[in-house]
């Protein structure tokens, strides 16, 4: 066997092994959360709540409104964390009990008519780490005016394609994570995914001086 294959071989081991450790400490987190253990809680809440944030973000366009979101997705995890069958992986259950939080804010506010802005403002890109930040060098700066160009055009498609472009180009799920978590087909999910990269693409394309 040639070293490339014993390498191959050494990498596909030692990522089953990976996630099998995850496991054991997912279900092990589980066991304490389930006996009402706080600690746990709060471990459950560092290990996973700049993802969520970043996702909500993303979803519902709104720092303020992401932030509420992910307080009250804790508070409905701690609350249904006992009906959980432990069918996937305590991040896929999260992630869908986000999406959901996610979805159903947006309508929210869809009926109080606070929709997605329909024009880019630069002026936001300036202020990407709040008022109170200091000047940014040129590179940073440029930095957040493309972090700001993508956040607008990702607001720009349609919640459903706004939460697949999240969950693989931004958090980098894969494939069957976001089947368990979207509880679409799997073509479903590749289709709509590529039309929302194609969307993007577009939209980011007008915004090229």
């Amino acid at each position: 066997m040639t070293s490339g294959g014993v390498l191959e071989i050494g990498q596909e081991g030692q990522g089953v092994a990976e996630a099998s450790e995850a496991r054991r400490q997912d279900v092990a987190l589980l066991n304490r959360l389930r006996r009402g253990d706080p600690d746990a809680f709060e471990q459950l809440v560092r290990t996973h709540q700049d993802r969520l944030y970043d996702f909500c973000v993303r979803m519902v366009g709104d720092r303020e409104e992401a932030h509420d979101l992910v307080q009250e997705i804790f508070v409905s995890v701690h609350q249904n964390v006992r009906r959980f069958r432990e069918d996937s992986k305590l991040s896929t259950w999260l992630f869908r009990i986000t999406k959901n939080h996610c979805i159903n804010r947006l309508k929210y506010l869809k009926r109080r008519g606070r929709g997605r802005s329909e024009e880019y403002d630069e002026g936001q890109a300036l202020w990407v780490d709040g008022p109170g930040a200091p000047p940014a060098p040129d590179a940073a700066l440029e930095s957040a005016r493309e972090r700001a160009r993508v956040q607008w055009a990702i607001s720009q498609l349609e919640p459903d394609a706004r939460m697949l472009v999240a969950l693989r180009d931004i958090e980098g799920l894969s494939y069957d994570e976001i089947i368990e978590i979207t509880e679409l087909p799997e073509g479903t999910v590749k289709s709509r995914l590529h039309r929302a990269r194609e969307k993007l693409a577009d939209l980011l394309g007008r915004l090229e001086p």
